[in-house]
C-alpha cells in the first residue's frame, strides 16, 4: 500500500474534485472577539458625546444651544432666546397661549397670514380688549412687549414664533418691522381687536 495521499475522485466520471476545507473556529472566534475589542475601543475614544469631555454640558442638544451659528439657524436661535425671555411668560414656551389669559400662537391666524404687517403691530403697540383668536375670544390687556427691542431681534422673535409649533410660515425681516415701526410713529395707544382686523394682513 502507498502513503501518498489520493487525489478526491468524483463518483459520477472519475474527474478529480475539490476538497471541502472548513476555517478553523478559532480564527472565527478570534475575529469576533478582536471586533467586540474594537468597537468598545472606539466607543470610548471616538469623540461622541462624553461628559468627561464636554463638562459642564450634560447632553448633546444642550451642547448643540450653546455653538455659534449663522444664517437662519441664528436668527432662529435668537428669536428662540428672545421669545422665552419676553413672550413666553405668557403664551407659553410651547405656543398654545394660557386660557383666559394669552391667546395660542400655535396656529393662530395672526401668525399664519400670509402678510406680516398685523403680527408686527402687535408687539410694538400691544393690544388692549377683546379679540378673537382660533375662535375663542380673550379680553386683552398686553402691553408693548416688542416696542424696546431692536427691529433685529423683533423680526427674529417673530420669525421663530412663525416658524414653529407646526405653523410653517416664512421669515419676517427687520426691514419689515422698521417699516411698521416708521408708519406707527408715535401711536398713543394699544390697539383694538377690531382695529387689527381693519389692517391689511
Amino acid at each position: 500500500m502507498s502513503d501518498e495521499p489520493k487525489s478526491p475522485v468524483s463518483p459520477s466520471n472519475g474527474e478529480p474534485a475539490a476538497a471541502r476545507s472548513y476555517l478553523p473556529i478559532w480564527i472565527v472566534v478570534l475575529t469576533l472577539l478582536l471586533l467586540y475589542v474594537g468597537g468598545i475601543y472606539f466607543d470610548r475614544h471616538s469623540g461622541w458625546f462624553d461628559k468627561q469631555i464636554y463638562v459642564p454640558y450634560d447632553s448633546a442638544k444642550e451642547l448643540d444651544a450653546y455653538q455659534p451659528k449663522s444664517g437662519a439657524a441664528a436668527a432662529l436661535a435668537q428669536g428662540k432666546k428672545v421669545y422665552e425671555q419676553v413672550c413666553g411668560i405668557c403664551h407659553g414656551n410651547d405656543g398654545l397661549g394660557k386660557p383666559g389669559q394669552a391667546p395660542p400662537l400655535a396656529g393662530s391666524e395672526f401668525v399664519m397670514a400670509k402678510g406680516v404687517t398685523r403680527l408686527t403691530h402687535i408687539p410694538l403697540l400691544g393690544v388692549a380688549g377683546q379679540i378673537t383668536v382660533k375662535g375663542q375670544q380673550f379680553n386683552l390687556n398686553m402691553a408693548a412687549m416688542g416696542a424696546a427691542l431692536s427691529d433685529a431681534d423683533l423680526a427674529d422673535v417673530l420669525t421663530y414664533i412663525r416658524a414653529s409649533w407646526g405653523n410653517g410660515m416664512g421669515p419676517v425681516t427687520a426691514d419689515e418691522v422698521k417699516a411698521v415701526r416708521t408708519a406707527i410713529g408715535k401711536h398713543p395707544q394699544a390697539l383694538t381687536g377690531e382695529e387689527l382686523m381693519k389692517m391689511p394682513e
